[in-house]
């Protein structure tokens, strides 16, 4: 895209804090969450991956922290996205699934949009002088027929920048292949969703996301606010559409691996602004992490066990890393916490303390605030135990299953199993984080104990049609 065209679209999106006058910053930090669209735990070369290489990522985690047991709260898109933005689990909100048209939000028992009333991490900071913006990815609202979903706005958002996936100003993806002479389209009909619209090679749109966020992190500083900024990059969900001389031999995992690297290379010049900016590089807290697990045959789970879609801990665990040099303990910087357990939702009360703000009255989170283990303090864990109901539409992965329909995490135990408690799967996750011997008919009280709990947090959050799903899928798999 033509560079005048983005400083155009840059301005026509720019709205919200900047004619309210500028308020005074105070030394709450600014915060940067990156938010990776279906990479698995181990494909930074920080976290192991010795196929392809992110190397501005990996600078971030040679200055910060990185960490061995962080936990997404759904192994699929929308639930994950939702978990991070309220603090509390997606259940509660009726996301289980990706969100797609209103037939199949209908047929999932999934609702179509994140209710507006939901407490959000963004709405709360920015009710305390922060500058907020969303550039990337939303999904919690607004896609295929659903046209009538609150923007981004409503959930406590200044500005916003999305794609096909999201009401308001987008993004939408030119495709091209070797050999192609002209451009192709691709969800054209995102264009009913809001605009303006700009179109632009799929393979440079993580590129238009970070020159957005960076003209309104310097739109903030002129305001002396301070900022939180969601970048949620579509990559590295498939399809793969990586600039058109790094197709290598076009295999799917190639393919991955280029869309991987050009994202690595798209989000350095946020990462270098920031560092090499003073007013920001000692008050501003960057986390990188995923959505999932990375889908079959594409990401790396690591050493861990599953993908996208399984409750796994490939499909739940995610690479984070926590940059900030004025925030992060100094004999911390660049080392593995290995021992903090804890999950997406406790990222909101976390910040909220980094941030020096109380959980506002009449809000309940589900997250807990671990804010020590994140500065590099003290390798805290959270207290109460992490649950995860599958997605109702994956009973079965691309050729994998059944798999288990609810999980649980307390302490180094890790239970699995079916809606009403059966086929129990059960794993001592220090001695065995690969889940390859289940240990239930060795330790029943720790199955009977796990079970009760997870059993009774499904029976008190709203049902989905996971179960009417899962049978008919049952049953097709023994008629094959």
């Amino acid at each position: 895209m033509p560079r005048w065209m983005l400083f155009i679209f840059a301005g026509v999106i720019a709205v919200g804090p900047w004619a309210r006058g500028a308020e005074e910053q105070s030394i709450r930090p600014n915060i940067i969450l990156v938010f990776i669209d279906d990479l698995g735990w181990g494909d930074f070369s920080c976290f192991g991956n010795t196929e392809a290489k992110t190397p501005n990522v990996d600078a971030l985690a040679a200055e910060g922290l990185r960490f061995y047991q962080f936990y997404v709260n759904s192994p699929i898109c929308s639930p994950s996205r939702c978990a991070i933005t309220t603090g509390q689990f997606p259940t509660r909100w009726r996301i289980t699934s990706y969100l797609n048209n209103r037939a199949d939000n209908a047929r999932r028992g999934v609702a179509d949009w994140l209710d507006p009333s939901a407490p959000t991490l963004a709405r709360i900071l920015r009710e305390h002088g922060y500058a907020t913006g969303h550039f990337g990815k939303w999904h919690l609202g607004g896609q295929r027929d659903v046209d009538d979903a609150p923007p981004i706005s409503a959930y406590g958002f200044d500005e916003s920048l999305t794609n096909f996936e999201g009401m308001g100003p987008k993004l939408l993806p030119l495709t091209l292949r070797p050999g192609d002479r002209d451009y192709g389209r691709i969800w054209a009909d995102a264009e009913i969703l809001g605009g303006p619209v700009v179109w632009m090679p799929r393979s440079q749109i993580t590129s238009g996301y970070v020159n957005a966020a960076m003209a309104f992190i310097r739109r903030a500083i002129r305001a002396n606010k301070p900022f939180y900024v969601n970048i949620w990059p579509d990559d590295v969900h498939s399809p793969f559409w990586p600039p058109v001389d790094k197709w290598g031999d076009g295999s799917r995992r190639q393919l991955y691996k280029s869309v991987l690297e050009e994202m690595d290379r798209q989000l350095g010049p946020l990462f270098q602004f920031v560092r090499n900016n003073p007013k920001l590089t000692n008050n501003t807290l960057i986390l990188v992490c995923s959505d999932n697990g990375p889908d079959v045959d594409a990401g790396s789970s690591g050493p861990f066990r599953g993908s996208k879609a399984t409750l796994y801990e490939g499909g739940i665990r995610s690479p984070l890393i926590v940059w900030g040099p004025g925030l992060v303990a100094k004999d911390a910087a660049g080392t593995w916490n290995r021992t903090s357990v804890f999950s997406a939702i406790d990222l909101v009360p976390s910040l909220l303390s980094i941030a020096g703000m109380a959980v506002p009255q009449g809000v309940s989170f589900d997250g807990e605030d671990v804010s020590p283990a994140l500065l590099g303090k003290q390798a805290v864990s959270r207290k109460s135990p992490l649950f995860w109901r599958r997605p109702p539409d994956r009973k079965f992965f691309a050729g994998t299953g059944p798999h288990p329909d609810l999980a649980t995490r307390e302490g180094k135990w890790k239970l699995l199993c079916e809606y009403d408690g059966s086929r129990p799967e059960l794993y001592d996750l220090e001695a065995d984080p690969g889940e390859t011997t289940n240990l239930a008919e060795r330790h029943g009280e720790v199955v009977s104990t796990l079970r009760e709990k997870l059993l009774a947090w499904h029976a008190g959050m709203p049902q989905d049609n996971g179960p009417k799903l899962g049978e008919e899928d049952l049953r097709k798999s023994r008629n094959r």
